[in-house]
C-alpha cells in the first residue's frame, strides 16, 4: 500500500494537470497535504465515500495515463543516467563509459 501510495503521489505530479480540477484538488488533499478522507469531505462538502471515489478514480486515471504514455518511468530511467554520468565525471572514471550512458539516454528517448 505504500509503494503505491508513493507511486501516486510521483503521477500525481508528473501528469496531475492531465486530471479534471476536482480530482486533482483531492489527490493534492490526499498524498500532498496528507488530509483524511473525513477532512477532504469536509473542506469539499461531500461525503467521506465521494472523497474515497474521487481518490480511486483519480488513481486509477493516473496509473493509465502512464501505462499508455510511459513517460514517469522514461523521466527516472533518464534521472538515473544523468547521475550515473556525472558520478563517471566527478571521480574522474573512465570517460568512454559515458558513451555507453549517451547510448543508453538515446535507447530511452526513442523507444
Amino acid at each position: 500500500m505504500f509503494q503505491k501510495s508513493l507511486e501516486i503521489g510521483y503521477l500525481l505530479d508528473f501528469y496531475g494537470e492531465m486530471l479534471n480540477e476536482r480530482r486533482r484538488t483531492v489527490l493534492d488533499m490526499y498524498y500532498n497535504e496528507d488530509m483524511s478522507l473525513s477532512e477532504i469531505a469536509e473542506t469539499l462538502g461531500i461525503t467521506r465515500q465521494g472523497a474515497r471515489d474521487h481518490i480511486k478514480k483519480a488513481g486509477d486515471e493516473l496509473l493509465l495515463f502512464e501505462e499508455k504514455l510511459g513517460m514517469a518511468k522514461k523521466f527516472r530511467l533518464l534521472c538515473e543516467c544523468t547521475d550515473r554520468a556525472e558520478a563517471i565525471i566527478n571521480n574522474k572514471k573512465d570517460i568512454s563509459s559515458l558513451l555507453d550512458i549517451i547510448s543508453e539516454i538515446r535507447n530511452i528517448i526513442e523507444n
